[in-house]
């Protein structure tokens, strides 16, 4: 049964992991969408719809990979977890019908007329349909956050007979760690889609297009970034704190503490010995854990030894979280260097354009760890307090579980290397395409870095 565990829980994680990386993109990314399609019904601009045009592909790709993957994933409730869907199904079923009735059909619905219907409708309803398709891609995440965080922090249900049964809707969706889940996955998927856009415009450039659309788009995702980043640290901050208070042993193994104390230090590096409960090789700020955490130096931060058989794998949770703040640390320091540049009218060093072709999937590796924080960090429990991941597992032979997952890896791993490699040959085609936007601009000369107000009505 230990092997049919562990080969499920690697399998979903591999599932999740694969499939988080689309609706990552597209949730944010449809929203700039709009934005580009806003600017363009407002100026009669031309630059704005070829960044339109460019982006949408780019989205109907992803979006198209992430639906895919999603209905993948959700046979897993069935093969590999009945357990969950036994005790928790009717809570769980509802929440993923929600999803389905408004967010998914909302975005079948107005979906191709967005990506089709650009030349066959009035603009107007073009333009609503990018939005609807944005409120759509929000409305799916506001859901499956909703069951992800009822997980977390079960409220609104009452057990009868082992099986969870609802008793207020509105507790359960708005459980306490939704609103700050949502917002955090909300800000992750706009620094995800801004890196994406900037790292893609800067690849242009370097390949020599003097066009003004990979400019543009840079811009608009550095000025974006440099708005989303520090507002995601405050937001990250918030939901730590929540994250204290109702799930004190994933904050534990986020900060490293075995022993219950005050004045508990920031441990900046260190190796987590979990046979030994200690940690090695310790780089530390002192009192500073307790002050981020209880806002007082001295104040109290239980401990893993309270919670042992009762708390996550530490290492995982502890690397995991470190990775997240270290690279959303590095967005923030790259969105402030480069809307720094923008506002002082200067060009990008061609140091900057390969950092952010770089860091074009940056927001990914992020966003993945930030998920292992969440996800691990609940563990030993499914759903914490109410379904132990144990006894939610499927009683099949883990060598058909082994074959699956390996299958699944493979088809992931060439997936992810194509679609990757696809983004990278859409952006070099733009290059080559020989339109240039100073056969629309009277007086545009190539290398000119910003749309003067009189250009913009051009």
């Amino acid at each position: 049964m230990a092997d049919v565990l562990m080969l499920s829980r690697i399998q979903f994680a591999a599932n999740i992991s694969f499939h988080i990386l689309f609706p990552t993109i597209t949730i944010a990314l449809c929203w700039f969408l709009f934005y580009f399609k806003l600017r363009y019904d407002f100026t009669g601009h031309p630059v704005w719809m070829r960044i339109y045009r460019f982006w949408v592909k780019i989205f109907a790709l992803t979006f198209a990979l992430g639906v895919v993957s999603g209905i993948t994933m959700s046979f897993q409730f069935g093969t590999n977890w009945p357990g969950f869907m036994e005790k928790v199904g009717n809570i769980a079923g509802p929440l993923l019908g929600y999803e389905v009735l408004t967010a998914f059909f909302l975005e079948a619905t107005f979906l191709g007329i967005m990506l089709f219907g650009i030349r066959r409708v009035p603009s107007w309803l073009h333009t609503l349909s990018t939005l609807i398709v944005a409120i759509g891609t929000s409305l799916s995440a506001f859901w499956i956050l909703a069951l992800n965080s009822w997980m977390q922090t079960p409220q609104g249900h009452e057990m009868i007979d082992g099986v969870a049964h609802a008793k207020d809707w509105l507790a359960i969706i708005f459980n306490p760690s939704f609103p700050y889940r949502f917002s955090h996955m909300l800000l992750a998927s706009l620094l995800t889609c801004c890196f994406l856009i900037a790292g893609i415009s800067a690849y242009r450039l370097l390949k020599g297009d003097d066009k003004k659309a990979p400019t543009l788009a840079l811009r608009t995702a550095m000025y974006v970034c440099a708005v989303a980043a520090p507002l995601q640290v405050f937001v990250g901050d918030l939901h730590g704190l929540n994250t204290f208070e109702h799930q004190p042993q994933k904050v534990a193994a986020m900060e490293g503490v075995w022993e219950t104390e005050k004045g508990a230090p920031l441990l900046l590096f260190a190796i987590p010995d979990e046979d030994n409960r200690t940690n090695h090789l310790e780089i530390a700020i002192p009192k500073m854990a307790s002050l981020i955490l209880t806002h007082d130096p001295n104040g109290e931060i239980r401990g893993l030894n309270e919670f042992e058989g009762e708390h996550p794998p530490v290492a995982p949770v502890f690397f995991g979280f470190r990775i997240m703040v270290g690279l959303g640390m590095l967005m923030l320091l790259t969105g402030w260097t480069a809307t720094y540049l923008q506002v002082r009218n200067k060009d990008y060093p061609s140091w900057l354009l390969k950092g952010l072709v770089g860091m074009t999937f940056v927001g990914w590796i992020a966003t993945l760890a930030g998920w292992y924080v969440t996800e691990i960090g609940r563990q030993p429990y499914l759903v914490s307090g109410i379904l132990k991941t144990a006894d939610a597992v499927t009683d099949i032979a883990p060598a058909n579980v082994g074959l699956t997952l390996a299958i699944y890896c493979t088809v992931y791993g060439l997936l992810l290397i194509a679609y990757i490699r696809t983004v990278f040959l859409m952006a070099q085609r733009a290059v080559e395409i020989e339109e240039y936007d100073k056969t629309e601009l009277p007086g545009y000369a190539p290398g000119e870095q910003a749309l003067e107000p009189q250009e913009a009505k051009a």
